[in-house]
């Protein structure tokens, strides 16, 4: 883990945010020797979250195909 001082810290937040990003945390230490941990936050992504897929076809070929089917 990377530790970094709050001056090192502020002057190269968007370095120590990247750092974080790939690292998993990054440690900050005060001169009054309280330290604070940066992390990333994980997104929370639904398994129902899934991309399209293109099919070449109109709303109404695909309404007219499951229409079909559903009459068998």
């Amino acid at each position: 883990m990377t530790t970094y001082t709050f001056s090192e810290a502020r002057q190269k937040f968007a370095a120590v945010l990247e750092k974080a990003k790939s690292e998993g945390r990054v440690l900050v230490k005060r001169k009054d020797g309280s330290a604070f941990m940066i992390a990333p936050v994980s997104k929370p992504e639904s398994p129902l979250d899934v991309e399209g897929v293109d099919l070449d076809m109109t709303a109404d070929e695909i309404v007219k195909i499951v229409r079909e089917v559903r009459r068998r």
